[in-house]
């Protein structure tokens, strides 16, 4: 299943998604809420409505505004240097542990609406990410079950303030700006992506400037050990999310000058198989006028 939660004139609801046409599954079910928080916790009720899918009337998909998948996550988990080739752009040593810190609410927003700069740095960076929506949660989840705790795939942006990342040892101001965590705009479910979401595309540009460009099968750390580590020390629940980290090409690693992004500017990340997620950059004067 493809899903975009999203407004209409009707308001915010979950749709399912077909083509460039997507059916208002929470008007047939009021239930399943205004995002996907409660399809991740209980799966299996988009089976019984399969029937009712199928005959609903449908609208554009181009007539939705794309909201966050889940409204409310009640973590959001990153993992950092996964992609060997970015790792050394860093001047990073290859780790044996995967760096893992947390993005605020705050910092996140759905695809489409602005990254916006702040005011203290123009050092504004691009990051193309696999994301996650934990479904079924748990403690301890065994690597060779982790897959089964995965209730579908997105986009992430995780755009990051690099001065601020390097204030500190910790990169929590970096990464933790208002609105520069861009998600979605759609949800893949695992059945509609190879296993793992491994060996998709991962790209990131500007216009016609390729960023980034490489693979998923290159992370790592797939999705079944991060699953595996982020449960050693956290209980996972429904709704969760966890960025997968970044392929080489970020800004400021770019020689002979890094490559910020600027006010004007709409930066797209797309993942083969999921989707794209585009945002504008807006300086923060003007996002506050």
């Amino acid at each position: 299943m493809k899903y975009l939660v999203g407004a209409t004139t009707n308001g915010t609801a979950v749709f399912a998604v077909t083509g460039e046409t997507a059916v208002n599954i929470t008007a047939l079910d009021p239930a399943i809420g205004s995002d996907l928080t409660q399809l991740a916790a209980q799966t299996a009720r988009i089976e019984s409505l399969a029937d009712q899918i199928a005959s609903a009337p449908s609208v554009p998909v181009a007539s939705i505004t794309p909201a966050l998948p889940i409204a409310s996550p009640g973590a959001i988990i990153c993992v950092g240097l996964n992609y060997t080739d970015h790792i050394k752009e860093g001047g990073y040593d290859i780790p044996d542990y995967p760096a893992l810190f947390m993005r605020s609410k705050a910092s996140i927003m759905a695809a489409g609406q602005p990254i916006v700069r702040p005011t203290c740095s123009d050092k504004l960076d691009y990051e193309a990410e696999l994301m996650l929506i934990v479904g079924k949660g748990g403690r301890h989840i065994p690597e060779e079950n982790a897959l089964d705790h995965v209730f579908g795939y997105t986009v992430f942006n995780d755009a990051s303030v690099r001065d601020y990342q390097r204030k500190t040892h910790q990169w929590t101001p970096g990464k933790n700006f208002d609105n520069t965590g861009a998600i979605g705009p759609f949800v893949m479910t695992p059945d509609e992506v190879p296993e793992g979401a491994a060996g998709l595309k991962i790209e990131s540009r500007v216009g016609d400037e390729i960023l980034q460009s490489s693979n998923t099968a290159n992370m790592i750390w797939g999705v079944r050990k991060i699953m595996a580590i982020v449960s050693e020390y956290t209980t996972l629940a429904p709704g969760d999310l966890i960025a997968l980290g970044t392929p080489p090409g970020v800004g400021h690693a770019k020689k002979p000058d890094p490559r910020w992004l600027r006010p004007g500017e709409t930066v797209e990340i797309e993942i083969e198989g999921i989707g794209i997620c585009a945002s504008p950059i807006i300086d923060e004067a003007v996002a506050a006028a």
